[in-house]
């Protein structure tokens, strides 16, 4: 089963052709991607690896973590599961801006 990384503390230089070189020197890789501004295009300093088994990426992390790339100490770690952006976090809902106990009572602009 594939095993994903985060890697972080990326050059903003590092391309996805350079961890594919890295990362496949300890295993089979499956995909890269370096993380991206969606507007400048300019590398947000971290991205993902996937590799072909827990086996490889755990190879990779004792390898890569820590070691210089591009100038920079890069970060390798398990990555963690992407958290929606829908529910959960313990936010209570309503409050908001105006109300409460007697604020904004004449002073509505609806």
């Amino acid at each position: 089963m594939p095993s994903k990384l985060y890697v972080g503390n990326l050059a903003y230089s590092v391309s996805n052709d350079d961890l594919q070189d890295l990362f496949s020197q300890v295993g089979q890789v499956q995909s890269v991607a370096v993380i991206t501004d969606k507007f400048s295009g300019q590398s947000k300093g971290f991205g993902f690896v996937e590799m072909s088994t827990a086996e490889e990426a755990a190879n990779a992390i004792r390898q890569f973590n820590d070691t210089e790339l591009k100038g920079r100490n890069i970060k390798v770690n398990e990555a963690k599961p992407r958290e929606s952006s829908f529910g959960g976090g313990n936010r209570a809902g309503g409050g908001g801006g105006r109300g409460g106990a007697g604020g904004g009572r004449g002073r509505s602009r609806w």
